[in-house]
């Protein structure tokens, strides 16, 4: 009786494709990821620009109407 070295070529292919499933899946978990922090990075710069733009220009006083 041969052994065969442990070798069973049924595992190996469920397993590559195993890894193929989860490669993908977990490149698509990483976009998202990146796609989420940009979002909230653009809207933290954003809130950060708002409240001191607003601090440093307090804009122009409006002047009054006059009647006619």
């Amino acid at each position: 009786m041969a052994k065969s070295g442990g070798k069973n070529p049924y595992l190996s292919l469920w397993l590559s494709g195993a890894n193929k499933v989860f490669g993908a899946a977990r490149g698509h978990a990483m976009n998202e990821m990146r796609r989420q922090q940009g979002i909230a990075l653009r809207k933290a710069q954003k809130t950060v620009l708002d409240f001191w733009g607003g601090a440093l220009n307090p804009g122009v006083a409006k002047t009054r109407k006059t009647r006619k």
